[in-house]
């Protein structure tokens, strides 16, 4: 049976900081991401899902090995998106304070992906506000996602618990965390605050190859 394994993380744990802490990044992936691990590698023991590729567990499976399966694979994208360059190092190398370097020309799409969003949204600006409230909305635990339809039009879900947008037939880009686990440790109740904040840690780079592929 295949055996599921923690990803490695792409950056160090103190990488995202002022943004996300050290202490959020040990406990998510560290704790939360691996108990998922652990959880589906037990559940798939003796069942006929074992070998499927964790998109065809979401889109087949009910149950435990969804929950797991989907949780999974919501987090390889989430951690998977994020520049692993501190802002605090940002700074030093460049000499501005943060909320400069939360604009340089690394903070915003390009290509196709920038004149997608401009098409759909009108401006980078409106996607963006759209996406945040969308996740400051969305009732109780689960991710607000941008993903590309088949034609490539770009639509804003918010998916419950460990939904993905690929159960729809969508093609996920981008994704938000917004489970409490993901920062209440540095944000307490203040998801809005979070989710404005992430778009200093976002590598568009990673977002406009999953809009190519």
């Amino acid at each position: 049976m295949k055996k599921f394994e923690l990803m490695v993380l792409p950056y160090a744990e103190e990488a995202l900081e002022p943004v996300i802490s050290r202490e959020t990044i040990a406990f998510h992936h560290g704790k939360h991401l691996a108990g998922y691990v652990n959880n589906l590698n037990g559940l798939l023991e003796g069942s006929p899902l074992a070998g499927l590729s964790l998109e065809e567990m979401v889109c087949k499976a009910t149950g435990g090995i969804l929950n797991n399966a989907g949780q999974i694979l919501n987090h390889e994208m989430y951690f998977g998106q994020f520049r692993g360059e501190s802002m605090e190092s940002t700074q030093k190398e460049r000499g501005l304070d943060a909320r400069k370097a939360a604009g340089d020309s690394k903070s915003a799409p390009c290509g196709r992906l920038a004149e997608a969003i401009v098409r759909d949204f009108g401006a980078f600006e409106v996607f963006k506000k759209e996406f945040e409230k969308a996740g400051a909305t969305l009732f109780g635990s689960g991710w607000v996602w941008l993903s590309a339809e088949k034609d490539g039009k770009l639509v804003i879900t918010q998916e419950a618990n460990a939904s993905n947008p690929i159960q729809k037939g969508l093609r996920p880009l981008l994704t938000f965390d917004v489970w409490e686990h993901a920062y209440y440790l540095d944000y307490q109740n203040r998801r809005a605050a979070h989710l404005s904040a992430l778009w200093q840690i976002v590598d568009w780079k990673v977002i406009e190859k999953r809009y190519k592929e």
